[in-house]
């Protein structure tokens, strides 16, 4: 139970140190990105990659949480799941401001981007080469 506590607080640690490094990279490598940050007017390739953003972040957190606790099946539901509530009040208030299918995929996918980040490595034959 404990390894399991503190693989959801790792997966959430995860969570928000990859999506600030991320962030950054989107900051220094998209041009207007961060005046764009403070007004919400993304162009259509700024809010793929934020959409792009969201899932590896997810993808990542789900596989440090699978990592800390193997064996358990919720912790990585529960981090998405936090993940999922800490965000849907602000897309719910900024409903507007984005298109319905902005809003739609990045609160769809959060909790299955964990949920297949934490999926085991497939077990399959050695590549012949």
């Amino acid at each position: 139970m404990k390894r399991s506590i503190l693989a959801c607080l790792a997966g959430l640690l995860t969570w928000a140190v990859v999506v600030t490094v991320i962030n950054r990279v989107l900051r220094l490598s998209l041009p207007n990105y961060t005046a764009a940050e403070h007004t919400l007017q993304f162009t259509l390739a700024m809010k793929w990659a934020r959409l792009l953003m969201a899932i590896v972040t997810s993808l990542v957190a789900g596989a440090v949480t699978r990592w800390i606790s193997p064996s358990s099946r919720w912790a990585p539901l529960v981090v998405g799941s936090v993940v999922l509530a800490m965000f849907a009040p602000w897309h719910i208030a900024n409903w507007s401001k984005f298109p319905a299918w902005y809003h739609l995929t990045f609160l769809l996918t959060i909790i299955p981007a964990v949920f297949v980040g934490s999926l085991p490595p497939p077990r399959g034959r050695a590549l012949d080469v």
